[in-house]
């Protein structure tokens, strides 16, 4: 249950991270968003940001073996690393319609995949 509620919680969590990194390039579409200054635009992914936190920090303690989970540091780090990219590349398929998700990309995650495969060997 702990390995789920984490890995839910790092998925929610970057959600909210790669909205605040690269929702602003979208929401320049609009016209009042357009008009803000770079010091608004950064306050503004801050505060969405700040929600990646509020997941971010629960995940890590509840899925920490110090703490009683069943991931070691290095095993979270892996996990969130890998729920980036795909939050990434779902993120972008779906708001940015001008990217595309060629060979190469998958070829990448595959070692991606490889290496939490490694990680995770005892």
């Amino acid at each position: 249950m702990k390995s789920f509620l984490t890995i839910l919680l790092l998925v929610l969590s970057n959600t909210f991270m790669t909205l605040a990194w690269y929702g602003h390039l979208k929401f320049a579409e609009w016209k009042w968003f357009n008009k803000l200054g770079l010091i608004a635009i950064v306050l503004i992914s801050w505060g969405i940001a700040l929600f990646e936190y509020f997941f971010q920090v629960p995940a890590n303690r509840i899925g920490f073996k110090g703490n009683g989970g069943p991931f070691s540091l290095v095993e979270l780090k892996v996990i969130q690393e890998v729920i980036t990219l795909i939050v990434f590349t779902i993120f972008t398929l779906l708001v940015f319609k001008t990217e595309t998700f060629r060979l190469n990309h998958l070829i990448g995650f595959v070692f991606l995949i490889l290496a939490v495969y490694f990680i995770f060997k005892k």
